[in-house]
């Protein structure tokens, strides 16, 4: 535009043009990318793996508890595989809440979805487990505990951030089925670590098997959960889908999940399970004394993958940072 008579910038000649700002798309700018927050991508598959999970745990701890050899010993192995099957459950439960619910956006209906989900899932189990093991007490028990860990995890489900639940699954499901795996390497580990004919040479080294296991277990754990947040976050950056980037907290919580899942299985059991490990406990001495040990075994060893997941995660996740620049006005060139 010119300073030509009759527009409106002759009467002040010094006075800059306006300048149309450039188009842009004003709707981008002025909606912001909330995104979809029951969006978890994987879902379904780690839905199936967890079912096929518990499932395969159950199957075990039957064939342990109904086997010949077993004879009285039956409670003592009912004691031990509980925590594995009620940690199967809770991610049971939250994954496949997630993959029914993954596209619900309401809060309230999704939260009453992954409730229900956990639900039928915990009923599912706890009558496959009345049907096919032994009418007893026991089997009372890890039924009702079990129900309680599948409600319990179609609850979590029910968080705003569905990616940080299906990370803490994910890694949750990894590191059990790692420590199945690295119980073939204890007798070895043991020896290595100086057990020898003493009793107190075999505790020392039981106690460094542990460790090693725990520590081993939160790195996994915490590998997971970055690998699945960062590939959750590439997904949502696709064209169409605005989801919103999640901040160094969630990758914290979501390292730090499969320790915190962990504690919630010793709470569980504690509490439903309390029967069960009673009886066991009054078996023998001996026994007492195995189930105050495990017990103990067990928080150490949820602390530890606690915190060395959430340590974990964090560290891959600040190395993901670029440096911070910073914009001076000085760079700005002079007005022509």
């Amino acid at each position: 535009m010119s300073n030509q008579p009759g527009s409106s910038t002759a009467a002040d000649p010094d006075r800059p043009a306006d300048v149309e700002p450039p188009a842009t798309d004003q709707a981008d700018d002025a909606t912001p990318a909330t995104g979809r927050p029951g969006h978890a991508p994987g879902a379904l598959p780690l839905g199936v793996l967890s079912l096929a999970w518990l499932v395969a745990m159950l199957w075990s701890t039957r064939e342990a508890i109904t086997s010949t050899a077993a004879g009285v010993t039956a409670i003592s192995l009912s004691a031990y595989a509980l925590p594995g099957v009620i940690t199967a459950a809770l991610v049971t439960g939250a994954a496949l809440a997630l993959a029914a619910t993954n596209r619900l956006d309401r809060p309230s209906l999704r939260f009453l979805a992954t409730v229900g989900t956990g639900l039928l899932v915990g009923l599912a189990a706890a009558v496959a487990i009345n049907l096919t093991y032994a009418d007893n007490a026991t089997t009372n028990t890890i039924a009702g505990t079990t129900a309680a860990a599948a409600i319990i995890g179609g609850a979590t489900a029910g968080a705003r951030q569905a990616r940080v639940v299906a990370g803490i699954a994910a890694a949750t499901l990894t590191a059990q089925v790692f420590v199945v795996l690295f119980s073939r390497a204890r007798d070895p580990l043991s020896e290595l670590f100086g057990a020898g004919e003493t009793q107190q040479s075999v505790l020392d080294a039981a106690k460094w098997v542990s460790r090693t296991e725990s520590l081993l277990a939160g790195l996994l754990a915490g590998l997971v959960a970055y690998l699945y947040l960062a590939w959750s976050r590439r997904r949502a950056e696709r064209p169409g889908d605005a989801a919103t980037p999640l901040r160094w907290p969630a990758y914290l919580v979501a390292g730090a999940g499969a320790g915190l899942l962990l504690l919630l299985t010793e709470v569980i059991i504690r509490i439903g399970g309390r029967g069960l490990l009673d009886l066991a406990a009054a078996l023998s001495e001996a026994d007492r004394v195995a189930q105050t040990a495990l017990g103990t075994s067990r928080v150490d060893n949820g602390i530890w993958v606690l915190f060395v997941g959430a340590l974990t995660t964090l560290i891959a996740f600040g190395r993901t940072l670029g440096p911070r620049v910073d914009v001076d006005d000085e760079e700005v060139g002079p007005a022509a």
